[in-house]
């Protein structure tokens, strides 16, 4: 007589692994090959920097690694009686423009996000205000530098505004894109069972607008930090841009490098946080 035995019974539900099996094993390949590419990219570009320094012969025109390392030691401590440069070290140089930065990015962002979520929501703001935002964001810091200085001196308060107005745009154009493509079903859904404007703005339209606005607010810290060099050209030591701008008055082509170098590194690091920050309060981006 043949038994037939039936299937034998599993505790693995469908969808989930089963036991003693990751649910997702880690790909450190990948990972490891971007790391490694990046590394021979940096390599690569240092060699190329260092034969370009050996062929001109010239420190002045393209300083060599070694000199740049050079002035990165001798800005960040006290030598032979010099305190940095000009009497502050490059991490004091770097503190101050990262204040200002901070500052005027957070007032620029902050009132790009009102103007947006106005332009957005409300047509008449919209039709009156966007060909100003437009106008202002074409416009290069330098072209209003010199009238915020006239206005407000050579101190703090004109390097602010004008970080302040190059990162308003980016924030208000982003916001008001992404307010005012928000779905109209989902809106008309949230009218219909009782929800006031300001209801569905915050239920519905600012988080269907939010990875937007992020991207917004990531380019206008990036326009902020490419703008502290035109917003120290005026009494800006001390300031990393300063510090560039007065080293290119003496040629001092290693420090403007090592300047360079600064900005770009901590803007990446500034960016670096942001994304993060996007990646935790926005997990539902590029999903449907």
């Amino acid at each position: 007589m043949t038994t037939v035995q039936a299937p034998q019974s599993t505790s693995v539900v469908a969808g989930n692994p089963p036991p003693g099996r990751a649910a997702h094993p880690p790909r450190r390949g990948p990972l490891l090959r971007r790391v490694l590419l990046r590394a021979v990219a940096l390599l690569a570009l240092l060699a190329l920097w260092q034969a370009l320094a050996v062929l001109v012969e010239n420190p002045t025109f393209i300083p060599s690694p070694g000199a740049v390392w050079g002035r990165l030691v001798q800005t960040s401590g006290t030598h032979d009686g010099v305190r940095g440069y000009s009497g502050h070290l490059l991490i004091e140089h770097l503190g101050v423009s990262l204040r200002r930065i901070l500052v005027g990015a957070v007032v620029g962002v902050l009132a790009g996000l009102l103007l947006g979520l106005l332009m957005g929501t409300v047509t008449w703001v919209r039709v009156a205000t966007e060909p100003v935002v437009t106008f202002v964001r074409a416009l290069p810091p330098l072209a209003y530098f010199s009238l915020l200085i006239i206005w407000f001196g050579i101190d703090e308060t004109p390097k602010l505004w004008l970080l302040a107005i190059a990162a308003l745009p980016p924030v208000a154009v982003a916001t008001a894109s992404a307010v005012h493509t928000a779905p109209v079903t989902l809106v008309e859904a949230a009218r219909a069972l009782g929800g006031g404007r300001w209801q569905v703005t915050r239920d519905v339209v600012l988080p269907h607008a939010l990875p937007e606005i992020f991207t917004g607010v990531r380019l206008a810290v990036g326009i902020a930090y490419s703008s502290v060099v035109a917003a120290e050209t005026i009494n800006g030591v001390p300031g990393i841009g300063g510090m560039v701008r007065d080293a290119q008055r003496y040629s001092q082509t290693d420090v403007v490098v090592l300047g360079l170098f600064a900005i770009g590194l901590s803007g990446l690091l500034i960016d670096a946080l942001l994304r993060a920050a996007e990646d935790r309060l926005v997990p539902w981006r590029g999903q449907g």
